[in-house]
């Protein structure tokens, strides 16, 4: 009933815009990523890229009001991330702030913007499930994927396919330790065992006692419960020490740039969850051809795809609800499925959850390659409905 009762509310908040009306003479999307630093590659410029073709697809405007992009580096540091939206708020000149990689920079910036009645925080860069669960926040919406969603999505779906004993690489910081605790819980629920773990410290160079437990313990998977330069360097690793030849790796985080800095003679086999691929369909393809012509033929990762997804989806629900206030813009996205050409039919849950299929994939062959970025083999859809953390175990104070 409760459910019930938000989902028709928000309708009603968004029947009830029409005299709202856009009163400013611009609309702005702030970009906050990480421009230099480990993330750079998989958002950064990208990312910027990707909100640039977001307000392109709605013509440059919203009601006749022009949008513009800015864009603001937060140096992967809270305190940076958190005073620049501190300070977009303040001026009232950002309707949104976009991408923020790195958990903990979000985690900051959802508090700056809580209370904004005209700034939105949609989050596609970061991976904390926190952001849906307890710090769940009423102006943001967490689009691309998070740590529940990889660790279930990988675990379930490699158990099925006979991955059933796993031994954890993880990063020592609440992250890291997240993605294990979850794949682990998710490894067992689905009838497989955990043989062992190891923790390294964030930023590691040498892997290679962690690596060789990892191949003493026989087990079948070896779960890297780490990220960006962690992963890159624990998969090189790997294939130097011949780990891959007898088991196989599983990254809980990995995306499309992290398999193209590791190449495919050192990743060949891994499998990764992500919640989207430039090759997956007519759509994907048409977009990654118009991204890769802003970005000297790169193709694009699921961060930045979330950021294009997001602002598209957030900019037609401004039009739709001709206002900027957050609330009527938000009850839009939820009132109905969207259907976006990035991630296909979403729905936009009360805890700020954006809901879409997920996809387990393997990395190709050298030899299955057959074109620059073309590194992945679609294993296994992950059906929206399993995808994500149901609403009733986050502990979000909005669905209470």
């Amino acid at each position: 009933m409760k459910l019930f009762s938000a989902f028709a509310c928000a309708a009603l908040l968004a029947s009830g815009s029409a005299e709202a009306a856009i009163k400013s003479d611009a609309i702005t999307i702030g970009v906050l990523t990480d421009m230099s630093g480990f993330a750079s590659d998989s958002t950064g410029a990208g990312s910027v890229a990707a909100a640039e073709l977001a307000v392109e697809d709605v013509g440059g405007k919203v009601n006749g009001i022009p949008v513009k992009v800015i864009v603001a580096d937060h140096q992967n540091k809270a305190d940076i991330g958190a005073a620049t939206a501190r300070r977009w708020v303040e001026e009232g000149k950002v309707d949104a702030v976009v991408d923020v990689p790195f958990s903990s920079v979000a985690l900051s910036v959802n508090e700056a913007v809580r209370n904004a009645p005209h700034t939105a925080f949609l989050a596609s860069g970061p991976g904390t499930a926190d952001l849906t669960g307890e710090k769940c926040s009423p102006n943001t919406v967490h689009w691309t994927y998070d740590t529940w969603a990889l660790a279930n999505g990988t675990a379930k779906a490699v158990v099925q396919k006979g991955g059933d004993s796993w031994f954890f690489v993880t990063a020592d910081y609440a992250f890291g330790q997240a993605l294990e605790r979850d794949a682990a819980a998710t490894v067992i629920a689905s009838g497989g065992k955990v043989v062992g773990s190891v923790r390294h410290p964030p930023s590691t160079q040498d892997f290679s006692s962690y690596l060789l437990q990892a191949q003493a313990s026989n087990a079948k998977i070896v779960g890297l419960a780490n990220a960006v330069g962690d992963t890159i360097n624990s998969v090189k690793q790997a294939a130097e020490f011949g780990l891959t030849q007898h088991q196989t790796l599983a990254a809980l985080l990995m995306q499309l740039t992290d398999v193209n800095a590791v190449g495919l003679p050192a990743a060949q086999g891994l499998y990764l969850t992500e919640p989207f691929y430039w090759d997956l369909n007519d759509k994907t393809r048409a977009f990654a051809k118009r991204f890769g012509a802003k970005r000297e033929g790169r193709m694009p990762t699921g961060n930045q795809a979330g950021v294009y997804s997001s602002v598209l989806q957030y900019l037609k629900a401004m039009a739709a609800a001709d206002t900027e206030e957050v609330g009527p813009i938000l009850a839009r996205m939820r009132a109905a499925p969207m259907e976006d050409p990035l991630f296909g039919t979403t729905t936009l849950r009360i805890d700020g959850r954006a809901v879409h299929d997920m996809y387990l994939f393997q990395v190709k062959t050298p030899a299955a390659s057959k074109a620059p970025w073309d590194y992945y083999q679609l294993i296994q859809t992950i059906p929206a409905a399993e995808a994500f953390r149901p609403l009733n175990q986050g502990h979000c104070p909005l669905a209470s």
